[in-house]
């Protein structure tokens, strides 16, 4: 693990859902010029030939991202503990954190590990669902709910950036009381009533979210949140999500 600051971390222990996070985040560091950081916890007892081949195994891995992203500064840290208390101790100096989706259980829609992460890490954390850049894959749109919260400009400014990184349109739901589109009348803006989450029949672009960049008010009522699509962003939290915790 190299000296580098602000790394984005990615929990990783090698499932289906860490494996998509990777994806995702390689395309997040590289943009941002920061390094990416695979972190895997082993369990408190785990001998230290595993923890040995545990880290050799990632940099194995991150040997492999670099020869398919030259311009992708990798970092590998495979340490024993909690994963919940490692993230979040590695959070307090990185600029993102993220984690494929656990599952869903009742009172946590993100999974137990996500939602610990969204509520209490020290930097904005991405909950990965589906890699978009699959060619498989429909990217789907960056949703975001604009409001009168202390946090709006900067959920906006990061949807934005995620919409640039991903090659996909941005769906801005608008809630505010003094909205944008009254003080730009001469730019066409496409308005989504707050509740639905989707725009006008007829619409170019009526594709499912395929991230939902949310604020920290959010990320304190995910527990609260029974079932999904309780939120102006239709799929939320069953898409992929981005906590912007700053």
């Amino acid at each position: 693990m190299d000296t580098d600051s602000h790394p984005i971390v990615v929990g990783f222990d090698s499932s289906p859902p860490a494996v998509n996070a990777v994806r995702w985040a390689v395309a997040e560091a590289v943009a941002r010029d920061v390094p990416l950081r695979l972190t895997r916890v082993l369990g408190e007892g785990t001998p230290p030939a595993d923890l040995d081949a545990t880290r050799r195994a990632l940099a194995e891995a991150g040997d492999a991202l670099v020869a398919q992203s030259p311009n992708l500064r990798v970092q590998t840290c495979a340490t024993r503990g909690g994963v919940a208390d490692v993230l979040l101790a590695q959070s307090h100096a990185a600029a993102m954190i993220c984690v494929g989706s656990d599952g869903y259980c009742v009172g946590r829609p993100l999974g137990a590990l996500a939602t610990t992460l969204a509520r209490h890490a020290g930097c904005d954390v991405a909950v990965i669902k589906d890699c978009p850049d699959s060619p498989t894959t429909d990217p789907g749109v960056v949703a975001v709910v604009l409001d009168d919260e202390a946090d709006d400009d900067e959920r906006v400014h990061q949807a934005m950036r995620e919409g640039r990184l991903r090659h996909t349109s941005v769906r801005q739901i608008d809630r505010r009381a003094d909205s944008w589109v009254r003080r730009y009348p001469d730019v066409h803006v496409e308005t989504v009533a707050a509740g639905t989450g989707f725009p006008a029949p007829g619409s170019p672009d009526r594709r499912p979210p395929q991230l939902a960049v949310v604020g920290r008010g959010d990320a304190e009522q995910l527990a609260d949140l029974a079932t999904p699509n309780c939120h102006p962003i239709v799929g939320f939290p069953d898409c992929s999500v981005l906590v912007v915790r700053r």
